[in-house]
C-alpha cells in the first residue's frame, strides 16, 4: 500500500531541558506517524485478542511442531533413506501420508471427526 506519513515537529527545541534525553537530532525533534498504519496495527491486535483470534492462535501453535515432534520421536524419523529431490519428497510426502493417516485413525477412535480445532480452556 502507499503510505502517507505525517511530520510533527517542534517549533524550537533549543530551550528545551529535555532535548539531550529527547533527542540527539541537531535540529528539533520529529515524528513521523502513519495514520493508515496504526489504523491497521489496531485492527490486527483487535484480530489476535479476540476470542476466535486466540484459538486460532493456540491451535497454530501445537499443530505444525508437533507433527515433526511425532515423525522424529515417535515414529523414529532421523533422516531420509533416499537421495535426491524428488526422491526425499516422495519419501517426505509417504511420511506425511502416514501421519495424517494415524491422526485420522485417532480422531475416529476419540470421536473427533466433525472438530477441527481444540477448544480454549476456561481459567
Amino acid at each position: 500500500y502507499q503510505a502517507s506519513v505525517t511530520v510533527y515537529e517542534c517549533e524550537d527545541c533549543d530551550t528545551c531541558q529535555y532535548k539531550p534525553k529527547c533527542t540527539k537530532a541537531k535540529g528539533n525533534k520529529k515524528l513521523y506517524v502513519s495514520k493508515k498504519f496504526i489504523q491497521k496495527r489496531s485492527k490486527s491486535l483487535e484480530n489476535i485478542t479476540s476470542s476466535e483470534g486466540i484459538m486460532l492462535r493456540t491451535n497454530r501453535s501445537i499443530q505444525v511442531e508437533g507433527a515433526f515432534g511425532v515423525l522424529k520421536e515417535d515414529h523414529g524419523f532421523r533422516r531420509f533413506l533416499t537421495k535426491g529431490k524428488i526422491n526425499v519428497k516422495t519419501e517426505f510426502t509417504l511420511l506425511c501420508f502416514g501421519y495424517d493417516i494415524n491422526k485420522f485413525h485417532n480422531k475416529i477412535q476419540n470421536d473427533r471427526c466433525r472438530i477441527l480445532l481444540h477448544e480454549i480452556k476456561a481459567s
